[in-house]
């Protein structure tokens, strides 16, 4: 095979690659076998026809006495009850799918580009493992780690592997392992180890896959401890051994070798015989685990699992390929193929995993049933998505005072969002019960961002304050609804004080936090300088509040009596009554003939918005 080719970002699809020739070669040699154990039956009975004899043998009857018959039987139960289950215990739980029994291919695998191309690259020196090590002196790699969050695909892409090289794939789940016999779990492994061996030989190459294998890779501790696990130790060190078993000779082999031994034993040292050397089973480990940190250290030596790939939650563009894909598979009505919608709705799916992003369109599907239709539409998105981030609506019969308290209060959180929330989009806003929040503001970023200015977390904490500050000037005092926007308050201003240096001190107290297992807030607020920066900085902020919402009561009464009204606006609804109220014209009008004849979408194309966020949970 030429060198060039194993460079390539493609799967090598060619049939010189070393594992068809490897998978050819061992198909011959049992070919040859089967030959060679019929030849002679088919010779005995060719003669037995020529020479004119009965070629149907004769079996001997062996009488049994009829008294003897049940003994026997029960014997035989009992032998079974107790055998079966001792010798099944040692059993590899793998499951074993063939290359035709997967349906995934790489060109299934959306929205992770830079982890398929090095996939590709691995899979490719899988392939041609002899080529790689004749002709440039490189050792393969036995085995890599999928690391990343659940439903990033780690699973998805390891069978597209091994339908790509058309090899076995040994599925198996680290807890199948787990055995109540002592023992039992490293026996397993030695057997998922062999089969995983007798499977490459045979077909020239297999790829094993063990599923969230911190369940039996992680760390050891002390010396021979168990790391407050059963066996840990024990079971960590035979996965260590048969990592390092790929070139452990066969059966058959290891019989030759046997009788060389003895042979030896009576011939001079100039005449010893030499055994040959087992080749080494062409074998490919996948690890997955989201928890990459509890892994034992050994694991992830050379040798052993020497290359993590990271799966990412997927980026804007990524995650419209997977839209893209699973819309396509999906009913659905034509103002979903406008490339303006699927690129909002992969702006509103920010943070969202390519399962999420499944199970987001198969919700909407739900609702399209609900609602009659025979394929889903914008709205079934729209209500899907804020079913799942926000919850179910429980509605509840507010006293006349709680609904405009809680009206109130969320106006306030929606008004300052408005006036200091600078690159954010109001996406919910509600009095309506979903889940613990009896009233929710849900606002997003219009770009995706992954950082955050000092001015950028300090809006963030006005808008905490914004439903507090609303309830005591409208009402003289504030009750209990602000417990769960203090609680985030205090949280953001703890971080700009002990871990961003922007309280006035450039000392970090994260590691500090880490090293005595207490969060960053009780170590704040443990000192009285972290303390005080704490409290500073939440005192300016609803200080700045109080002011703003003050010169814009009408604001926060516009969409305090929108909310009475109506009692949960979305998107452009929230806008609008701002956009009127801060105008000075009448609300009433445009809310009846504008805003609440249909149910309202979120209609605005541009923009990376990220998921619903509830800002109030009150108790």
């Amino acid at each position: 095979m030429e060198l060039s080719r194993l460079g390539q970002a493609q799967v090598l699809r060619v049939a010189a690659a070393d594992v068809a020739i490897a998978r050819e070669r061992s198909r011959r040699r049992r070919l040859t076998r089967l030959m060679g154990i019929l030849a002679p039956l088919a010779l005995w009975l060719w003669t037995r026809t020529l020479l004119g004899n009965q070629v149907r043998p004769d079996f001997p009857s062996l009488p049994i006495p009829p008294e003897l018959v049940p003994g026997l039987l029960l014997i035989l139960v009992l032998s079974a009850v107790l055998l079966v289950p001792m010798l099944g215990a040692g059993k590899s739980p793998h499951v074993l799918y063939r290359p035709g029994e997967i349906d995934t291919s790489l060109d299934d695998v959306k929205g992770a580009g830079v982890v398929v191309e090095e996939v590709t690259r691995t899979l490719n020196l899988f392939l041609a493992h002899r080529t790689f090590k004749e002709q440039m002196g490189g050792t393969p790699r036995r085995a890599i780690l999928f690391e990343g969050p659940p439903g990033t695909g780690k699973t998805y892409l390891a069978k597209a592997m091994a339908r790509e090289a058309g090899v076995p794939f040994l599925f198996v789940s680290s807890s199948a392992f787990q055995s109540m016999y002592y023992g039992q779990t490293n026996r397993k492994i030695r057997s998922y180890f062999k089969a995983l061996r007798k499977h490459a030989r045979r077909e020239g190459g297999a790829i094993g896959f063990i599923e969230e294998i911190d369940a039996i890779g992680g760390a050891r501790t002390g010396m021979g401890g168990s790391g407050g696990r059963e066996g840990v130790t024990g079971v960590v060190n035979e996965l260590l051994i048969q990592l390092q078993s790929f070139d452990a000779p066969p059966l058959s082999q290891r019989f030759r070798g046997w009788f060389i031994d003895q042979a030896n034993r009576w011939l001079s040292a100039e005449s010893q015989l030499r055994k040959s050397a087992a080749p080494a089973a062409n074998i490919l480990v996948v690890g997955a685990t989201n928890r990459a940190g509890d892994l034992d250290p050994a694991l992830l030596r050379p040798g052993r699992f020497d290359r993590s790939i990271y799966f990412d939650l997927p980026s804007r563009s990524g995650r419209r390929e997977i839209i893209d894909y699973y819309l396509a598979k999906k009913v659905h009505g034509p103002e979903l193929d406008e490339p303006a919608r699927r690129d909002t709705l992969a702006a509103m799916t920010f943070g969202y995993s390519p399962v999420m992003i499944e199970h987001l369109l198969d919700e909407a599907l739900v609702w399209a049933l609900r609602r009659g239709g025979d394929g889903l539409n914008w709205e079934d998105l729209q209500q899907a998505r804020m079913t799942e981030e926000l919850g179910l609506k429980h509605p509840v019969e507010y006293t006349e005072d709680e609904r405009r308290t809680i009206a109130t209060h969320e106006a306030g959180h929606a008004t300052v969002a408005h006036l200091v929330g600078k690159g954010r989009k109001l996406e919910v806003l509600s009095i309506i019960k979903r889940g613990a929040s009896l009233g929710l503001l849900a606002h997003s970023e219009t770009e995706e961002r992954f950082t955050k200015t000092r001015s950028e977390i300090v809006s963030l904490i006005q808008i905490a304050f914004g439903g507090m500050v609303a309830e005591e000037l409208f009402f003289g005092e504030s009750g209990t609804g602000p417990s769960g926007d203090l609680d985030s308050a205090t949280r953001a201003a703890a971080q700009m004080v002990g871990s961003l240096g922007m309280g006035g001190s450039l000392v970090s107290l994260e590691a500090a936090a880490a090293g005595t297992g207490a969060n960053i807030v009780t170590k704040v607020l443990s000192s009285d300088q972290g303390r005080e920066a704490l409290e500073k900085i939440l005192d300016e902020a609803k200080a700045d509040v109080t002011e703003m919402l003050d010169r814009n009561r009408h604001l926060v009464e516009a969409l305090r009596d929108a909310l009475l009204e109506h009692e949960e606006l979305v998107a452009d609804e929230i806008t609008a009554v701002l956009v009127v109220a801060g105008s000075g014209g009448s609300n009433g009008d445009v809310l009846d003939l504008r805003l609440f004849e249909e149910p309202a979408l979120f209609e605005e194309p541009a923009g990376a918005a990220a998921r619903l966020r509830a800002d109030d949970v009150e108790a």
